[in-house]
């Protein structure tokens, strides 16, 4: 399912127009990617998501072409956790 037809889908579940389901897409998208930025508090959506800002501490990996050893520096990641009724809905029950 790609953006458009996630938007046409909740326009019809939610009786709501197509322009007002992206734009609570967009808000959705925009607040979860401003707390995960600040890095302080998680986003959980109960039963569904949780995003947070996870550190990744400095590493050595190789070059697979050369086999050299390459430093990949200290950063930043997001991890995603489903919820339970995900879980759930991904066994199929």
């Amino acid at each position: 399912m790609n953006r458009s037809e996630l938007i046409a889908a909740l326009s019809e579940r939610a009786e709501v127009t197509r322009k007002d389901a992206d734009a609570v897409l967009t808000a959705l998208a925009e607040t979860v990617g401003d707390v995960v930025a600040k890095g302080d508090e998680r986003v959980t959506i109960p039963g569904f998501l949780t995003f947070e800002r996870t550190h990744r501490a400095a590493r050595t990996a190789r070059n697979p072409q050369t086999g050299e050893p390459l430093q990949i520096p200290a950063g930043y990641s997001v991890k995603v956790s489903a919820g339970s009724k995900l879980k759930e809905a991904a066994k199929g029950k």
